[in-house]
């Protein structure tokens, strides 16, 4: 449906899912894959980047089993993410 990606992480909408790519560690060398699927979001916040030292636009993911950060980049339009997260956790996943 929809994919973004920032210098070292990447979040893909499926039709079904949101999978996440986080990058960790200085090298970026050690990666976490998560794959959630969207009934299982119980809640979800954005936050816009801000003006000089805030490089990234965030999505925050609460689930029954944790807690997610997504960071996307500051020119990325965070209300149509918004927007994408929606129609997938309460449209279903028809976005």
């Amino acid at each position: 449906v929809a994919a973004y990606k920032t210098f070292r992480d990447s979040a893909v909408f499926t039709t079904k899912r949101l999978i996440v790519r986080d990058a960790q560690g200085l090298t970026g060398k050690k990666v976490e894959i998560y794959s959630l699927p969207y009934n299982a979001i119980n809640m979800w916040s954005s936050e816009n980047a801000g003006r000089m030292l805030d490089i990234n636009a965030e999505l925050e993911l609460w689930t029954r089993v944790g807690h997610f950060k997504v960071k996307v980049g500051r020119d990325i339009d965070i209300r149509a993410l918004d927007r994408l997260i929606a129609d997938c956790v309460i449209g279903g996943g028809s976005a």
